[in-house]
């Protein structure tokens, strides 16, 4: 990530996608624009220092924003706020599932959605500084989490994870042993105040346990109070 803030904006829309990036813009972030999904991943492919947030509209002809989104993940570790014409839930639950980080629905306020590409960049940033001053592994009985390169490791093998459920996770870990609710693991990856939906909390550890503790090992719930991380740390 360069010093200067780099958003993605992709819809297929082209005046939602000028309007939205000369608002960008004032607030001195570079932009990139693309309007459709193909475009859009021949971009992300090609960029060498990456992008701070992508905003990725769900409704495109060809290729939508989920598919975009389930496809790049992967590789793509920064915030991602979807797009979508439709305010259906069941679009909402399954752009958290594939690694979204926040949903907006069309028609919206432009200064609501610049606020929200600031917070999820400036909570990116606050990590960031945050976990350099701290150890940068925490290793537990056939797990090692990575702060500084965002990498998770079980059993030897890497476990590919969004930007919240990284965070969650870590968060979880420096906490071994303490319950904390879903109001604290909100506040605490997503910032007390800021817009958002506390279920998505429930979303991202189901997605975590999928992903690393089917057998919730690591991740017990405490009925009535919250979540506990119970990994062995290891000397």
């Amino acid at each position: 990530m360069t010093n200067v803030p780099h958003v993605l904006i992709v819809d297929d829309d082209r005046a939602i996608v000028h309007l939205i990036a000369e608002s960008l813009k004032v607030e001195g972030y570079k932009v990139t624009t693309a309007h459709n999904g193909q475009d859009a991943l021949h971009i992300l492919e090609n960029n060498r220092n990456g992008f701070s947030l992508l905003i990725l509209d769900i409704m495109m002809p060809g290729m939508d924003g989920l598919e975009v989104c389930r496809q790049i993940r992967s590789r793509f570790t920064a915030p991602i706020v979807l797009l979508s014409g439709k305010d259906r839930e069941l679009d909402r639950v399954i752009g958290l599932e594939i690694g979204a980080d926040d949903y907006v629905t069309k028609p919206f306020l432009i200064g609501e959605l610049v606020s929200r590409v600031k917070a999820h960049i400036r909570r990116e940033q606050r990590n960031v500084q945050r976990q350099g001053k701290q150890d940068s592994v925490l290793s537990f009985e056939n797990l090692m989490i990575n702060k500084e390169t965002f990498e998770v490791y079980k059993y030897e093998e890497r476990v590919m994870l969004s930007t919240k459920e990284f965070q969650i996770l870590v968060y979880l870990a420096e906490n071994r042993g303490r319950v904390l609710s879903r109001e604290q693991i909100y506040d605490a990856i997503w910032g007390n105040g800021e817009f958002g939906d506390i279920n998505t909390v429930t979303v991202h550890i189901k997605n975590l346990r999928d992903k690393l503790d089917p057998n919730n090992k690591l991740i017990k719930t405490v009925w009535g109070a919250g979540y506990k991380f119970t990994g062995e740390g290891m000397n």
